[in-house]
């Protein structure tokens, strides 16, 4: 029996496809997959290189989750209901610089930042607005939240069960929860490796990360409980090489934290997700994510001894790349953003956010916001990529790159482990600098032109009678300035109409839970339904684990 006998076997009674018959436009009929029958591998099977699905997008497209938050929590329900409206399928929430703090809209040190950068969170009622109208049970929802990630889960949680009980839904509390599908991002790793978005030590941080996992292996059976990011190491000015080994050794360092918390491997690790950049070089980007999945696969296998499929598939979200937008010529993102997206859904990605063409000058528009869905539109049905599985495997470059990616990264990944693996090697600066390295060599390339960037360094528009760039006219799009006083007001008076003395008494808990080896996320439920803030919460952990500075710097 060839290999394509045996994985057509193993795939009979595969879910019903998208579209019973799969053609091109010419009347061709197309295979579900295309490759050597001698090839070894094969979609849904392991090591997992052309899939996770043996149908892939056949059966169902990716899901199509744009990322978006601002000011209010009403303001960003309105945009979520919008996307909703326009054909998106997931939520993908954006938090401002104060809330990714686990600060409070009035904290001295949140002034002009409050709903600049995403939707100010601070309370339960602004959660409960955040969400209205929308049933968390029936939506699957990504929230972009690192170290206070465990407070702001808990406010999701507290919303859910609020809603099934005013919609008279008599489903137990446990029930509802158990119900809840989605993502929270939890990775503090890549934050102190990357982004600097840190707020308590690393060790400590990771205490809060392997309390998520074992939460959620308790009571959320499908929600994922951390979204290991590459994105972020990538916008830093990494490598695509780097990308893929920093980010499968922080994976590595998180099963590692949850193995000696107790946790069995398989009963956590398929509640693993990842989040990857796609930037423009198209070839690279595809075999990148096949490269990804191919060696988290056999890391899970084995290096930590995983029985259990699920847990040896690597499931990614991909975003197309921030910091491959330009300020020059802005229209040519559009472009940009659909090579990337492309990209991305030809490695396989299984969620994907595509970027606003003005998202270089400010939180993208709605008509920017609307024509990065379409795009994502057009690629699922009109390009026909999707009508096959991994239609680029078998290309003599793209396994060549595939390869050689794996065999770099890997490289990268055993330096790690020689200096004790990734929390050593961000304590001791070396990925930062790594990281740093690739960037400046990068910025270097550009500004000897080395590297062509359409509108920037080539192919500028021609200069005005003032001598400034003609440029296209972007809709200007602004975040109210009284957004932040609205929000301080909005503080005092919640302060006032709840019993402050049992916040008080569920603060102290949950002080005590921090510094013992309590589980936290049982009593950060708890105060977040009794009305406790985001920023008293935060305050809490501080005082138990202590607030980190980095030392040193490059």
């Amino acid at each position: 029996m060839t290999n394509r006998e045996h994985w057509q076997r193993e795939t009979l009674g595969t879910p019903k496809e998208r579209k019973p018959d799969h053609r091109t436009p010419s009347g061709i009929p197309l295979q579900i997959v295309h490759g050597p029958d001698d090839l070894a591998d094969w979609p849904g099977q392991y090591p997992f290189t052309r899939g996770i699905h043996s149908s892939m997008y056949r059966s169902r497209l990716w899901t199509m989750r744009q990322y978006a938050g601002f000011a209010t929590a009403r303001e960003s329900n309105e945009r979520y209901k919008y996307l909703l409206g326009q054909g998106q399928n997931g939520l993908s929430v954006a938090f401002d610089l104060p809330t990714q703090l686990a600060m409070d809209a009035d904290d001295e040190l949140a002034r002009g930042e409050v709903g600049n950068v995403g939707v100010s969170i601070s309370t339960l009622g602004d959660m409960r607005e955040l969400f209205a109208e929308i049933p968390l049970t029936d939506v699957s929802t990504s929230m972009t939240i690192n170290a206070p990630a465990a407070i702001l889960l808990a406010l999701y949680i507290a919303v859910a069960k609020e809603q099934a009980k005013l919609s008279g839904n008599e489903l137990p509390p446990d029930v509802v929860v158990a119900k809840l599908r989605g993502t929270v991002q939890n990775d503090i790793l890549k934050e102190f490796g990357a982004r600097g978005l840190y707020v308590f030590p690393p060790r400590q941080s990771m205490r809060l990360v392997t309390d998520v996992f074992a939460f959620c292996q308790r009571n959320m059976p499908q929600w994922n409980t951390i979204s290991i990011s590459g994105y972020h190491i990538r916008e830093a000015g990494s490598t695509a090489v780097q990308e893929v080994a920093f980010t499968l050794a922080n994976g590595i360092a998180y099963v590692q934290g949850a193995l000696d918390a107790g946790l069995a491997i398989d009963e956590f690790a398929g509640q693993l997700a990842f989040f990857f950049n796609a930037h423009n070089n198209f070839l690279e980007e595809v075999a990148k994510f096949r490269a990804a999945r191919r060696m988290w696969a056999g890391i899970m296998r084995n290096r930590f001894g995983s029985k259990d499929a699920r847990s040896q598939m690597l499931r990614f979200h991909a975003q197309t790349g921030g910091s491959t937008l330009t300020a020059q010529q802005p229209m040519n993102n559009v472009a940009r953003v659909t090579i990337q997206a492309l990209a991305a859904v030809l490695g396989g990605t299984q969620s994907l956010h595509t970027n606003g063409m003005d998202e270089a000058l400010q939180l993208p528009s709605e008509e920017a916001v609307r024509t990065a869905l379409r795009t994502q539109q057009i690629i699922g049905f009109e390009s026909g990529v999707t009508d096959t599985v991994d239609p680029l495997g078998g290309s003599y470059v793209i396994e060549y790159l595939t390869d050689e990616i794996e065999t770099r990264a890997t490289e990268l990944i055993e330096r790690v482990d020689q200096m004790g693996g990734a929390v050593a090697a961000i304590e001791n600066g070396w990925m930062q600098g790594q990281i740093a390295e690739a960037s400046y060599a990068w910025q270097r390339s550009v500004e000897r032109a080395a590297e062509i960037v359409v509108g920037v360094n080539q192919f500028q528009d021609e200069v005005d009678e003032s001598g400034g760039a003609k440029s296209q006219t972007i809709p200007a799009f602004r975040v109210k300035p009284e957004i932040e006083q609205n929000q301080r007001q909005r503080l005092a008076y919640w302060r006032i109409n709840r019993d402050n003395q049992k916040c008080l008494a569920l603060m102290h808990r949950l002080g005590e839970a921090a510094r013992g080896h309590e589980n936290v996320m049982p009593i950060l439920v708890a105060c977040a339904e009794g009305a406790v803030t985001v920023g008293e919460m935060g305050r809490v952990l501080r005082d138990a684990f202590g607030a980190y500075t980095p030392v040193g710097g490059f």
